[in-house]
């Protein structure tokens, strides 16, 4: 039985293509990692696949109400370089889908987030565990059913990773992000019908998230 069945048919084949595309990434990130550790050429570069679940934080409503935002799974990729024994250099993008309700007919709407960061990473090392930290910049691209626009944007993240071999890692993290907002912005209106707004200037979301790190 497909695990999507209770999805429209669209949707399951959205789910199905990525479920495939993904595991085709998780194949060449073996098949890349394994060729640099037969070939004694591991350069310290890497890339991590994550998953997760991110925490959206509540907008308002006209009348200065809350109006919660949904918790959601996300995905994400690090392309990460060794930039000294104990640094990372690191470019972070994470996809998130939160949903609403509207204040205007109570229709649920959404909230499509692309995180696009570059940042440092600091590796507190004890044999093969790793305790890292990491700040980093970039910018939010945000896309509701009313409007889209870039803003900029800061992470900060506290992690772990266990080193089974050279080449791949086990990593957890907990990632704050909080991106530049405005409370007068009519990013949820037409017209001056508003289905929400943002209730301060940083909009902030939380995620945990785990993945493979696959160093070649």
């Amino acid at each position: 039985m497909n695990s999507f069945s209770w999805l429209p048919r669209w949707q399951q084949n959205d789910k199905t293509s990525f479920t495939a595309r993904l595991m085709c990434l998780l194949l060449a990130c073996f098949s890349l990692s394994a060729n640099a550790q037969r070939a004694g050429d591991v350069n310290g570069n890497e890339i991590t696949p994550y998953v997760g679940y991110m925490f959206g934080s509540d907008i308002g409503a006209a009348d200065g109400s809350d109006i919660a935002m949904s918790d959601d799974a996300h995905l994400g990729i690090a392309f990460s370089w060794q930039d000294s024994p104990n640094g990372q250099g690191q470019v972070l993008i994470n996809y998130v889908k939160h949903d609403f309700d509207s204040q205007i007919d109570g229709t649920t709407e959404d909230l499509t987030l692309l995180y696009a960061h570059f940042s440092g990473v600091a590796q507190f090392r004890q044999q093969n565990y790793v305790t890292t930290f990491s700040l980093g910049l970039g910018g939010t691209f945000m896309d509701s059913d009313y409007e889209s626009g870039l803003y900029p944007s800061a992470t900060i993240a506290i992690g772990t990773r266990y080193e089974f071999s050279p080449t791949l890692a086990f990593v957890t993290e907990i990632r704050t992000y909080a991106t530049l907002t405005d409370d007068d912005d009519d990013f949820f209106c037409e017209q001056s019908i508003c289905a929400a707004e943002f209730d301060d200037t940083l909009y902030i979301d939380t995620s945990i998230s785990v993945g493979l790190a696959f160093v070649f």
